[in-house]
């Protein structure tokens, strides 16, 4: 039951599903550098990541340098990895939102990115939308990363079983199936190490505490690290 803690607020996940929510226009995004204290150009020997997501990675609820890039940054550097993490997290975005302004990030970025982090998906269930929609917004947008030659890490979702099983057998294969498609590495379900936790979790029910973020940071660290290049 990977997502009975899910289930059992479902009621306030299906009205937060319901609002209408709207993602700022390309244009309007502004890209964050999450480490604290430092110039946002990065230095010519770090590498550059950019993670493309919704709340999960704005850090919605939480301090500024609070959010899972930042402290994802503060992880790798500690490792001996020089990296610094662009923040293209937006609270309310979904898979469409993300690819639409996809092409923009990538224009507004110092250079090209070593590695994606993709999240997105999440604002998908909660409206409800369709999974033929999401899977198609997905398999666009690892087009578009991979015909600019840049390595994903796609951050996959589960359906929460409120939405019934069809639906849950339709969203559930999306991030495996395209991951393999479009040879992107994955990390299957993003949020697996909070299942049951309920004292990582917000008030709301549905995001990350700071202690829940670093959770999560230690869950994928490898994952991220291994997905980088290996220096020459």
């Amino acid at each position: 039951m990977k997502w009975k803690w899910l289930a059992l607020v479902a009621t306030p996940l299906a009205l937060i599903g319901c609002k209408k929510e709207t993602a700022p226009a390309a244009q309007d995004v502004v890209l964050t550098v999450p480490t604290t204290g430092q110039s946002a150009a990065p230095q010519a020997d770090e590498i550059v990541i950019l993670a493309l997501g919704d709340s999960l990675f704005a850090g919605y609820g939480l301090d500024p340098g609070q959010s899972y890039p930042a402290h994802l940054e503060t992880a790798l550097k500690a490792k001996g990895i020089k990296a610094r993490i662009v923040n293209a997290g937006v609270s309310g975005d979904t898979t469409a939102g993300g690819l639409q302004r996809a092409d923009f990030v990538l224009n507004d970025l110092p250079r090209s990115p070593a590695l994606v982090i993709i999240s997105l998906g999440g604002n998908d269930l909660l409206r409800g939308l369709s999974p033929f929609e999401t899977r198609k917004n997905l398999d666009a947008l690892l087009a578009k990363f991979a015909a600019a030659k840049v390595t994903v890490l796609l951050l996959g979702m589960l359906a929460p079983p409120n939405l019934g099983q069809d639906y849950a057998a339709q969203f559930n294969t999306i991030y495996p199936a395209l991951a393999k498609k479009h040879g992107a590495r994955l990390v299957p379900f993003f949020l697996q190490p909070l299942v049951e936790r309920p004292e990582l979790i917000q008030a709301d029910h549905i995001h990350p505490t700071l202690a829940g973020i670093d959770v999560l940071v230690g869950s994928t660290l490898e994952a991220v690290a291994g997905a980088l290049p290996k220096p020459r």
